[in-house]
């Protein structure tokens, strides 16, 4: 598992927040979301010194060699910019964009992640990831994410051409629970809440102070012992929340504006 360590200069705040899901469920609400979600960037950048961009980031994504999905230029381009102004960033492929290659890494500097990692900053220690195909269960979606990460399945994808393949995905997107989701998306399960489970089972092996996952959609920040915390950042289709850490108080919280 990789480990990057970050220091937090006075007054600044590590910035964490996951599932926009771009493209769901049509374009209008989308862009709605989108420029939401600007705004959250624009807030932030006065005292981020590292933002972390937890998965599921778009509701689909898949890069061609010579093409990538239509859209979402608005948020790209604060991507950009806060990029171009020395903020480092960090991209987590989720379960609805794990087809990330090269792009956002060649255009915009942003270093991505396909597995969970372990952050050092200040003295605390946290366990990083999406959440998908952690903990116990869901052995379907297991097989599919195998599937979905071979080679030669990606291979074969890239073979169709992007009018028809972004047309299959996004049909296929839109079937998804967080399009088809009118309220809330989830309702708490408690001691089933398979990546709290996963926490402890971790936390069991190696300490880590907080272990921070989108994926489940709700917010939630649940106690695994006396010394550690599950932060899960919910999604912007229903919630707007996201996290902070300013090297002592981590805290979940929610954009209003």
């Amino acid at each position: 598992m990789k480990t990057l360590k970050l220091d937090i200069p006075a007054d600044k705040k590590i910035y964490f927040a996951s599932d926009f899901h771009l493209g769901a469920p049509n374009q209008e609400e989308s862009l709605i979301r989108e420029q939401r979600i600007v705004r959250w960037m624009d807030k932030i950048k006065v005292d981020a010194c590292a933002l972390f961009l937890v998965g599921d980031i778009f509701d689909f994504w898949h890069e061609y060699k010579k093409a990538i999905p239509k859209g979402f230029i608005r948020f790209q381009g604060k991507l950009a910019e806060l990029a171009d102004s020395g903020l480092p960033i960090y991209l987590f492929t989720g379960n609805h964009d794990m087809w990330m290659f090269g792009y956002f890494t060649e255009e915009l500097g942003i270093e991505v992640f396909r597995e969970p990692i372990t952050l050092l900053a200040k003295d605390r220690k946290m366990l990083i990831g999406h959440g998908d195909g952690l903990g116990p269960g869901d052995r379907q979606y297991k097989f599919l994410k195998k599937v979905f990460a071979n080679k030669v399945c990606q291979w074969l994808f890239r073979q169709i051409h992007p009018d028809l393949g972004i047309s299959i995905a996004n049909k296929w997107s839109a079937s998804s629970r967080i399009s088809s989701s009118t309220d809330e998306t989830e309702k708490f399960l408690g001691e089933g809440e398979w990546l709290w489970t996963y926490a402890k089972e971790v936390e069991s092996q190696t300490h880590h102070d907080f272990y921070v996952f989108g994926h489940r959609h709700l917010p939630l920040d649940l106690e695994v012992n006396e010394n550690s915390r599950y932060i899960n950042l919910g999604e912007w289709v229903n919630y707007n929340t996201f996290a902070s850490f300013n090297g002592k108080d981590f805290v979940l919280d929610k954009f209003e504006n």
